[in-house]
């Protein structure tokens, strides 16, 4: 599919939200890449600093020790050629931030309300200049709940174990039914949690992958931005 241009007049902000493994951030950089838009990570970012209080063993029950030292934390999202490297406290950590240990942990993290609030008041600062594709659990309900366009992609939870399978098998000694338990946990703590639970937003499109590849489905995200600057 040809590359999708725009100006910086017409440049909207785009909003992917869905469980673990729909595919989320693929097709975001896809989009982004598409539309020459700035793709950002949310997830990334929680899991980023997931990995940094694993590092020096502070629990997510640890609440106060948590916001003690988030202060000490800096998070970067660098855009590289095959995506985008995410660096703490300048250390690339783009690997370490995709094994079983952290999968595990970064939604019990995620509740943290101080932690929420740092991360997503650096999300909307991203977002400020527009021309942004978003992906996370919570960018159309709570992040950009302005966003124009919003799809809450998901998928059967096999198929979603599936991606996650061939993502990890490299780097992780992991069954594939330990990984379905493991995102059937990671979906009901995400559903489940006080703070931003998943949800779908109300005029978001809901976007069912399991029988599409990533370009059909890439390709149904740009449609819906062309088909919103044609209407507006």
């Amino acid at each position: 599919m040809a590359t999708e241009t725009s100006t910086t007049h017409d440049k909207i902000n785009i909003a992917i939200d869905g469980p673990a493994g729909a595919g989320k951030s693929t097709i975001a950089r896809m989009v982004a890449g598409r539309l020459h838009y700035v793709y950002v990570d949310t997830g990334a970012m929680y899991r980023a600093a997931t990995w940094f209080f694993l590092q020096r063993g502070i629990g997510p029950e640890e609440v106060d020790k948590v916001l003690r030292f988030l202060p000490d934390l800096d998070i970067e999202l660098l855009p590289e050629e095959q995506g985008q490297q995410v660096r703490v406290n300048g250390q690339d950590v783009t690997e370490e931030i995709r094994t079983l240990a952290v999968n595990a942990q970064v939604s019990r993290y995620a509740q943290i309300e101080g932690l929420r609030e740092r991360l997503v008041s650096l999300q909307r600062q991203m977002a400020l200049r527009k021309g942004v594709v978003m992906d996370g659990r919570d960018i159309g309900t709570c992040v950009l709940p302005d966003a124009e366009v919003k799809v809450f992609m998901t998928a059967s939870v096999e198929e979603r174990a599936s991606r996650r399978y061939k993502e990890m098998k490299e780097q992780n000694k992991i069954s594939f039914e330990e990984l379905v338990r493991s995102i059937e946990e990671r979906d009901r703590l995400d559903r489940e949690r006080e703070v931003s639970p998943l949800r779908q937003a109300e005029d978001a499109q809901l976007l069912d992958t399991t029988q599409m590849s990533l370009d059909e489905v890439a390709d149904h995200i740009v449609s819906l931005c062309r088909t919103y600057g044609s209407e507006s």
